[in-house]
């Protein structure tokens, strides 16, 4: 596989020989905002919709799937349009507002407990982060070239993992044990104060020309923006990473509820360093909180990226990413289909040295092929599978979560159909009424199941897990979606390669 990269023009850029000072303090302004980030994300889906989360929303699998969905629209196909704007009116100044719409949005959640509030912070966010996107790596990739680009994306991919592992420990500090609406809120507020930090960042950071026409008025940008992303190789590449990152996402989006809800760790507890990475679950033992577990995937990332890239940097970016997408689908089910936490983590380290392969050079990818000028609006259309991917993947991972993999209904619809309490009562078969057909909360099913049995948490879970197999249903449809998109960009590199040909 192949794509036309021409490096031997004679109007191609000296090759730079290192990075530069803007260079590094690009990576440090990412890493503050992937550390507030990464303290919210890897935890919102507990906060969201955990039945037995104390101080939590306790909204459904649907009611999650929504926020997540209108959450990556925003966040991820603004950058269509966003991109240009940053490339018109300056990096720097939209650095700026992203940071405060940003630091706005965190407050928002902090002092608004409930799902209209939240949904409002959401949103909030996802609008400031799709102007930091294309601005910050618009910057960046103003100082990479065809000889130090994928080592150069790959350092940026490494710092941003450096942000989102030290989030994923933070948060277990901030929510106490057990965790509180107290928790939460201060949890809210330090993403704000990190985000804060990015301020004292731009006092040093100089603008870096976009090349991009500064006379074009905000319509003719999205006039713009949109006629571009109409060219046949990037509908093509877009559709094939829509398909892939709806499966990717699932790690951060679904997994943590399906860790909490399925996956014993106790036996990993017992190795862990800190109390803090310790909590009592719904089974009554210690665990390790999910986040902690899903962290091993930023802590491979951090060891291993820069190695990983310096071993591809000859490779071909579309075949680095096949293949990266083979073992992070692989990763994925291995992880997904146990409820074991060592095979989980033997599932993230699969699906970590796939993503490794994937996430920078998707990037580099259209860095590369992108017309002068046009950084900052090629590198907003990266944002567009992610947009798409996770959008659609969040409906369908609610639905399927919802239905078919979320402990307190499989415990709702055990106890209607399957005990005394259900006799005599009506169901019509749908998850929405299925709590006032059995007469028992999503909140009170797991524990009215242990007491209607006289079975304790860890029994209960298994019983649930061997009568419904929720692993099947839920991961195996992701999985093959995963299959899908790899094969599709196997094709597409033949016929970009073909494509090249024909117009060498």
């Amino acid at each position: 596989m192949s794509e036309n990269i021409d490096t031997e023009s004679p109007n191609a850029p000296t090759p730079k020989s290192g990075f530069n000072a803007t260079f590094w303090l690009c990576n440090i302004i990412e890493m503050w905002e992937r550390l507030a980030y990464y303290t919210l994300r890897p935890i919102a889906p507990i906060y969201i919709m955990q039945a037995t989360e104390p101080g939590g929303l306790h909204l459904t699998a649907g009611h999650k799937g929504t926020i997540y969905m209108w959450w990556a629209a925003v966040q991820s196909l603004l950058p269509m349009v966003t991109g240009g704007i940053a490339d018109r009116y300056g990096y720097k100044r939209m650095l700026f507002f992203s940071i405060t719409m940003n630091i706005a949005g965190y407050l928002t959640m902090a002092y608004s407990h409930g799902y209209y509030g939240f949904f409002a912070g959401i949103i909030i966010l996802a609008f400031g982060t799709s102007f930091f996107k294309p601005s910050l790596q618009a910057t960046l990739a103003h100082q990479l070239d065809t000889a130090n680009s994928s080592l150069g994306w790959g350092v940026f991919y490494w710092i941003v993992n450096v942000g989102s592992l030290i989030g994923h420990y933070i948060s277990p500090l901030l929510l106490g044990n057990p965790h509180s609406e107290g928790g939460w809120k201060t949890l809210f507020l330090v993403c704000a104060g990190f985000t804060a930090l990015n301020y004292l960042m731009l006092f040093t950071f100089k603008e870096v020309p976009s090349g991009a026409s500064k006379s074009q008025s905000p319509w003719q940008l999205f006039k713009h923006t949109i006629v571009n992303v109409f060219e046949v190789r990037l509908i093509a590449w877009i559709l094939i990473m829509s398909c892939f990152w709806l499966m990717m996402y699932q790690l951060w989006d679904l997994q943590p509820n399906f860790i909490v809800d399925w996956v014993d760790s106790s036996m990993v507890a017992a190795h862990v360093p800190f109390e803090s990475w310790k909590e009592i679950g719904d089974q009554g033992i210690a665990q390790v909180p999910q986040q902690v577990l899903i962290s091993f995937n930023s802590l491979l990332i951090v060891t291993l990226m820069v190695p990983v890239s310096w071993m591809v940097r000859r490779m071909r970016t579309l075949s680095a990413m096949f293949f990266g997408m083979i073992v992070a689908t692989f990763g994925l089910l291995v992880a997904g289909l146990t409820s074991n936490a060592w095979f989980l983590l033997l599932g993230i380290s699969f699906y970590s040295f796939g993503e490794m392969l994937t996430g920078p050079k998707k990037s580099e990818y259209l860095g590369l092929i992108a017309p002068p000028g046009k950084k900052g609006l090629y590198l907003g259309y990266v944002n567009i599978p992610i947009g798409i991917g996770v959008g659609i993947g969040s409906k369908l991972g609610g639905y399927l979560y919802g239905n078919f993999g979320e402990k307190a209904n499989l415990a709702l619809k055990y106890l209607m159909q399957q005990t005394p309490l259900g006799q005599g009562k009506t169901w019509d078969g749908s998850i929405a009424t299925l709590e006032n057909a059995v007469g028992v909360s999503r909140q009170e099913a797991f524990t009215k199941l242990q007491e209607v049995l006289a079975i304790d948490g860890v029994a209960a879970t298994k019983l649930l897990w061997d009568t419904y197999h929720p692993q099947y249903y839920v991961w195996l449809p992701f999985a093959a979606i995963g299959i899908i998109a790899a094969i599709a960009l196997a094709i597409y590199g033949r016929l970009a390669m073909k494509w090249s040909d024909m117009n060498a």
